[in-house]
């Protein structure tokens, strides 16, 4: 991760950690890199935005700076981060560009940016855009007269975007009652657009925008609301997104939540037993839960571990020619249909399993139970020094022969900040307990523990 951009864009305080500046700054990189450096005349970068207030900001920003190096900035106004990627690789687009924060409050906001096929930019531009907001190059050329770009309303491509999600779907969705919890977010028109125009009888909630209630008590990160709704309108299934839609997790007909665990799970047992699998393996995270390994290996389906972040998920994906891959959180990427998560996709693919096999989302998921899990953030002095020092390591590994097959522990640093997250898994949320907190004891004893961070 560089000084601005990490795993997942530029994120933080709106007006603070990223400003109109930031933005106007990114405009004038991209413009000049795709226009000038490239020698592209007519560059052309496309743009969209959640909901929040300062998205509006950004937006203006950087197309000021777009245009004023001389590139055309194409807005498609509010919408998905999935919606981005797959306009910019179907519609021959040099860069496509994504302001948003994803599930994080109103007040914070980020810009993604995305390569010529919709894929997460590489770091070696990112470097280079970084380095010029710290002010190398001091500065870019201007346009002047005719070579300066325009600013075209492309709020058309949201439609393309949406015909191409009615086209995945196989089956109607007529027969179904979806509930679908929007966050206030990109989402709030595509996704009832789209499961319209499949045939479900929809009951939509948070889809009342007002630039300050994106993921405001709703959406993937708060799904009680939707859990709430299906039991008591009796639906058959429920999608949460979050707030630019990159995610989704669900609810079955009981009410209960299916993460993004049991989602791969179900998923990959339907692509396998239809020979959609054919490398028979789901890439996760380290974090993904100990359930989802145990009943992958049940099924005789293999899994990659990647580090934190959907972005190492697709590249594990992209090198390895992986179909399925993502995160508990909701991130599911199917490669054959996006270079990136997308909630309504992963909505779409469930729907098709269940109509397909005719069985309800409870019965899909019942193969994936979650272990009980426990984490604790542990500020330590040397993140780097503690997962090094030896009865640290000791304990860890203790802790994993006490677990046997019944569980396991995880000892990582954040990317973000000055902490070590540790986690157990195992049977009994007493046990997990037990094995955290030994291991943070080890972490004392050896003088590296400062704090143990609450969530």
């Amino acid at each position: 991760m560089g000084k601005y951009f990490g795993t997942d864009g530029f994120r933080g305080k709106a007006g603070v950690d990223l400003t109109a500046a930031h933005a106007f700054q990114i405009g004038r990189f991209l413009g000049w890199y795709y226009g000038g450096r490239l020698g592209k005349p007519d560059a052309r970068i496309v743009i969209g935005k959640d909901t929040r207030r300062s998205s509006y900001t950004y937006e203006n920003a950087l197309a000021a700076g777009i245009t004023a190096s001389g590139a055309d900035a194409y807005l498609l106004h509010v919408t998905t981060t999935p919606c981005v990627s797959f306009i910019t690789r179907t519609e021959n687009f040099d860069c496509g560009v994504m302001i948003s924060a994803s599930h994080n409050p109103f007040s914070d906001n980020g810009i993604k940016l995305m390569n010529a096929i919709g894929e997460k930019m590489d770091d070696a531009m990112l470097a280079e855009l970084e380095e010029y907001i710290d002010g190398s190059p001091a500065s870019l050329p201007w346009a002047t007269g005719a070579d300066i770009g325009k600013t075209v309303d492309f709020y058309s491509g949201r439609n393309r975007y949406i015909g191409y999600l009615t086209n995945l779907a196989t089956r109607s969705f007529e027969k179904h009652r979806v509930g679908l919890d929007c966050a206030n977010g990109s989402a709030w028109m595509i996704g009832r657009s789209v499961f319209d125009a499949l045939g479900a009888k929809c009951v939509v909630i948070n889809d009342q925008p007002d630039g300050v209630n994106v993921n405001a008590a709703c959406g993937s990160t708060h799904i009680e609301g939707l859990q709430q709704l299906v039991r008591e309108r009796h639906l058959d299934v429920g999608f949460a997104f979050d707030g630019d839609a990159d995610r989704c997790l669900a609810v079955d007909e009981r009410g209960e939540v299916v993460n993004g665990d049991q989602i791969m799970y179900l998923c990959a047992k339907f692509m396998r037993d239809h020979g959609q699998l054919p490398d028979n393996t789901v890439v996760t995270t380290v974090m993904s839960n100990f359930g989802l390994y145990k009943a992958l290996d049940r099924l005789g389906i293999g899994y990659e571990k990647t580090a934190v972040g959907d972005r190492y998920v697709y590249e594990n994906m992209k090198e390895f020619d992986h179909q399925i891959g993502g995160e508990q959180s909701g991130h599911i990427i199917f490669r054959k249909y996006a270079h990136t998560g997308d909630g309504l996709i992963t909505a779409i693919m469930v729907m098709g399993v269940m109509i397909e096999t005719q069985l309800p989302l409870s019965a899909l998921a019942a193969g994936c139970t979650m272990y009980p899990q426990v984490l604790k953030n542990v500020k330590v002095d040397d993140k780097a020094a503690t997962m090094a020092d030896p009865a640290v390591q000791a304990q860890v590994a203790a802790c994993t022969a006490a677990l046997g097959d019944g569980g396991r522990v995880l000892l990582r640093p954040s990317g973000t900040e000055p902490v070590l997250r540790v986690m157990a898994e195992a049977g009994t949320d007493a046990e997990c307990e037990a094995q955290v907190d030994a291991i943070i004891a080890a972490m004392e004893r050896s003088g590296h523990l400062l704090e143990v961070k609450k969530k």
